[in-house]
């Protein structure tokens, strides 16, 4: 009978650990929507949910909130998966969609943005609902605002001031198509690696240099290894507040709307956040000794037209997304 018991016992533990990851009721007796990414705590995605989008949940529902950053659920596809399945309620991922959905990668495409501003304009408008439309038919995820890790540029070894100067450079970039063929473009020796290995990679020499927003050569110390950083702008890379599209649907029409407010509040102040926080970091990498560079009309020039042969190819892949394309392009920053 004992036995009997503690079985019982276990299975309604269970039961009830299942329903909380379901966004089932809390302690308290409210439904937790759990929010997943893949930033540091301190990052302005992370500060953004705490100050933002938790509060203005909370204040004006009867549902908590509880952001998990730094992978805690997952690296970007397991908790991507997560809100798919609605294992997790809400994430905010990269374009890993995209290799389903190809359109949702049109927003990392070489020098489609010229900064900013100009994708800000562009993804919080028609175009940007025009890119997620396909999104909760195809993946059973609601688009509900868009965000901010940053424009990429290059940090190095040696100065990067002309084409001429990426013949030969060892480039690591992220495993990803669009990425890689820019960067063979450039004439670089492009090494795909995870991000965890770019450090021991850079401190060995087996690679030269890489890309991505200055706010990740700060946070991975990367300046350590490094001496020069081209501001090249040449990519963007979004981020997309996600919710589960079953999660969402059980929700009052009261509680859709005050999320889906407090996301763009959110997301919103979280570009704000980005802008400011890539000054300071430019002010901290100087201070480390890093040497910025500002590519010329010319040398700027060159990179773009190297970029062409990607998009004629994107074309080729998936046509249906060249009158898109073509019109993020014409809209002016």
């Amino acid at each position: 009978m004992r036995r009997g018991v503690a079985m019982l016992f276990t299975l309604v533990l269970l039961a009830s650990i299942i329903a909380a990851g379901c966004g089932g009721p809390s302690a308290g007796g409210a439904k937790t929507i759990k929010v997943a990414n893949y930033f540091a705590d301190d990052h302005p995605q992370n500060v953004a949910l705490r100050e933002k989008f938790k509060p203005m949940v909370e204040a004006k529902t009867d549902l908590r909130v509880q952001i998990y950053g730094n992978s805690q659920l997952g690296a970007e596809k397991e908790f991507y998966d997560g809100v798919r399945n609605g294992t997790i309620e809400m994430g905010i991922p990269g374009m890993i969609m995209q290799a389903d959905i190809p359109k949702m990668g049109i927003p990392e495409l070489p020098f489609i943005f010229k900064d900013l501003d100009h994708a800000n304009k562009v993804l919080k408008g028609p175009l940007g609902e025009e890119l997620t439309a396909d999104l909760e038919r195809e993946h059973g995820v609601k688009a509900l605002a868009w965000s901010a890790n940053g424009m990429r540029m290059f940090s190095s070894n040696k100065p990067l001031r002309r084409m001429g100067d990426f013949r030969g450079f060892r480039l690591r970039m992220p495993n990803i198509p669009n990425y890689i063929a820019f960067g063979k473009a450039l004439g670089a020796n492009v090494t795909p690696m995870p991000i965890s290995e770019v450090f021991t990679a850079l401190e060995q020499g087996v690679v030269d240099g890489q890309d991505n927003p200055i706010a990740t050569l700060r946070a991975s110390g990367w300046y350590e290894v490094q001496s020069y950083v081209l501001e090249s702008n040449h990519m963007f890379s979004p981020n997309l507040y996600i919710i589960n599209s079953g999660f969402w649907n059980r929700l009052s029409p009261r509680e859709q709307e005050v999320i889906a407010e407090a996301a763009k509040e959110s997301a919103a102040y979280e570009w704000e956040l980005l802008k400011k926080s890539i000054e300071e970091d430019k002010k901290f990498l100087k201070d480390q000794g890093i040497r910025f560079i500002v590519p010329d009309k010319r040398f700027r020039a060159a990179m773009e037209k190297a970029a062409e042969p990607i998009y004629q190819q994107f074309y080729r892949e998936h046509p249906e997304t060249k009158d898109l394309i073509e019109r993020i392009r014409r809209t002016s920053p």
